[in-house]
């Protein structure tokens, strides 16, 4: 009976033993994962975009592919906001000498102008891991292409200005558009247990836009020249993966 009981001890030790081994090697193998993300970023301007604009944030929402070789594979939409405006002789046709709006009331009307815009991207790239042990984490490298678009909103407080009301105020927005390139450098981090898988890193959108109103009403001129709009900054994003579940071994003896 003893030497049953030891034999049933060693068995168990050392079935424990090699399912632990077999679980710790499952995760260090390179995942096939699905992921979602929600992002946030802070941005500044460069190139014509930093005349029109000052510094934004974005928020947006991401589907990204991680192939069994580590490659990345990603699709996105960021939604622009911000309210440092810095554009020259925006609605200059329509102040007083002192610098304000006169409203239908006959009373100083309140205008403010706030940033908004988007940039929706498809983007491939490389994992490089850091480490052997976790070979689901490490450097993210990303370019892509897409599309970018900007305007300038115009809220009127009661809505007490006719000159900027529904497309009367899209002589004054200078929404602009056109083709897109973005590049990201960062970290990724995908938790063995689940639990803490996020991204964060560097950020470069460069837009190649026009302006897309017939006229600016405030300048009487039409803006169809060709910019360069450069947005870079800070993003994260926290991921959601879908994993496959992993098929469990029996044993018969």
């Amino acid at each position: 009976m003893k030497y049953v009981i030891i034999l049933s001890i060693c068995f168990f030790a050392f079935t424990g033993l090699a399912h632990a081994q077999a679980e710790g090697a499952a995760k260090n193998e390179i995942e096939n994962v699905i992921m979602v993300f929600p992002a946030v970023s802070f941005q500044l301007p460069a190139g014509d975009m930093s005349e029109r604009f000052g510094s934004n944030s974005t928020i947006g929402m991401g589907y990204q592919h991680k192939t069994g070789g580590n490659w990345l594979f990603m699709a996105d939409y960021n939604y622009i906001f911000g309210n440092k405006i810095n554009q020259e002789g925006l609605i200059q046709n329509l102040l007083t000498v002192d610098g304000f709006v006169i409203g239908d009331n006959g009373q100083i009307a309140e205008v403010s102008f706030f940033e908004r815009g988007f940039y929706t991207t498809l983007r491939a790239g490389k994992l490089i891991p850091l480490t052997a042990s976790d070979p689901n984490s490490g450097l993210m490298l990303l370019a892509g292409t897409g599309f970018m678009q900007h305007k300038i909103f115009i809220k009127v407080k009661d809505n007490m200005v006719a000159a900027l009301r529904k497309d009367y105020n899209k002589g004054y927005d200078r929404m602009t558009n056109g083709f897109s390139a973005v590049q990201f450098i960062g970290y990724m981090r995908m938790d063995k247990k689940r639990l803490h898988n996020f991204f964060a890193g560097i950020e470069i959108v460069e837009g190649w836009t026009k302006g897309r109103r017939s006229i600016n009403f405030d300048t009487m001129t039409i803006d169809d020249n060709q910019r360069l709009d450069i947005l870079y900054g800070i993003k994260l994003g926290w991921i959601i993966p879908f994993r496959k579940r992993m098929a469990k071994d029996y044993y018969y003896y």
